[in-house]
């Protein structure tokens, strides 16, 4: 997923903003690499629910009120000619509530996986294992993303998978081409009683280095085969740097899952998502986020409610680079929902909640 558009991502920032997301330990002889990152956190939501934690749908930063770390973790790289492999291990909260479906020691595998270069002339790869979705343009990983907080689409759609995959990148590195086998959607251990594999495609196209276009689709099951429901999902985004200090990203998602099993009836979910962020010196940036999640018949985020899940998002956010490998971020946001599907402390249901988070992101 991810990983492919972070490059592109940072391509739109200015200067020390175009760097890796972490700092590599690395000898130049050697094909082996370390690094490490983690990410405090405190944030505050206004309506300050009892059981401070934050609205279910959102899964990272999402402990109210308290210090806290987002994402920590170390990870060792192997890139050789023809093979490569990576590992990780990671705690926080983000790893509590993405891997709380995983049994024992795998709630704490960030990543896992090894690849071979099935071509000495081409750059055609398989890699097999866990490594980030190949879905939407954020990641886990916060400093690589335009906002400190993640849009609700990208909370909602896989942010790690686990299966094959078959990539290809062409010599002028202007087409990105993959097609995975895959155990679920963000699922390490496949469901209990399904026997179904998921599949997964990707396309992404940088006609220059101002522009990138990707296209994504999943295809499965995620439930137990009695109660098999097919989901079908295409994410597109396109990330445009309109100016040295100015870039944008646009996104809409649109899915369909079968109403219950063997049905020709789908519920549908969609969702745009617009950034534009400005980098007015090398340390400092600004971004701005609107976006809009509909999941009526509550196909991915059930509300319980008679609207079902629609709801708008408005954050501003600031960022600075306090040294190489340290940033500083603050954001404010807003979420306005049709129905009242927020709950305050004292147990009463609004429509909206506006929250204000901040947070350090140290690389090594």
């Amino acid at each position: 997923m991810k990983r492919i558009v972070l490059t592109a991502c940072l391509l739109t920032s200015a200067g020390v903003f175009a760097q890796d997301s972490a700092k590599i330990i690395k000898n130049a002889l050697s094909p082996l690499t370390v690094s490490a990152y983690v990410e405090p956190y405190y944030t505050y939501d206004f309506n300050n629910p009892l059981s401070n934690t934050k609205p279910s749908f959102i899964f990272n930063h999402n402990r109210n009120n308290e210090v806290n770390v987002n994402l920590a973790f170390i990870k060792a790289g192997y890139d050789a000619d023809r093979v490569r492999a990576n590992f990780a291990i990671a705690v926080g909260t983000y790893m509590n509530a993405n891997y709380a479906a995983e049994p024992g020691v795998l709630k704490n595998l960030f990543e896992g996986n090894v690849g071979v270069k099935l071509s000495k002339r081409h750059n055609l790869w398989l890699d097999a294992g866990l490594f980030p979705s190949h879905i939407g343009f954020e990641s886990a990983i916060g400093k690589d993303n335009w906002t400190l907080t993640r849009s609700i689409v990208a909370e909602n759609t896989p942010y790690f998978e686990t299966g094959v995959k078959v990539s290809y990148t062409t010599e002028n590195e202007k087409w990105f081409l993959s097609a995975l086998a895959l155990n679920g959607w963000q699922r390490i251990q496949r469901v209990d009683g399904n026997s179904t594999p998921s599949f997964g495609t990707q396309v992404t196209y940088k006609p220059s280095s101002r522009i990138t276009l990707n296209s994504s689709t999943f295809v499965g099951n995620d439930k137990p085969d009695s109660i098999r429901q097919m989901r079908y999902f295409h994410n597109f985004y396109g990330i445009v740097k309109l100016h040295d200090k100015v870039g944008a990203t646009l996104g809409f998602d649109i899915g369909f899952e079968q109403k219950h099993k063997g049905s020709s009836e789908y519920n549908m979910w969609f969702n745009p998502t617009g950034i534009l962020r400005y980098t007015p010196t090398a340390r400092t940036a600004i971004a701005a986020r609107a976006e809009y999640y509909n999941d009526e018949n509550g196909v991915i985020i059930a509300s319980g409610t008679p609207n079902g899940f629609k709801t708008w998002g408005f954050s501003t956010n600031f960022d600075y680079r306090i040294m190489k490998n340290v940033l500083w971020r603050i954001e404010g946001r807003t979420l306005i929902s049709k129905d009242d599907i927020f709950i305050n402390r004292d147990n009463i249901m609004t429509d909206d909640v506006t929250s204000v988070t901040t947070a350090l992101a140290i690389s090594f």
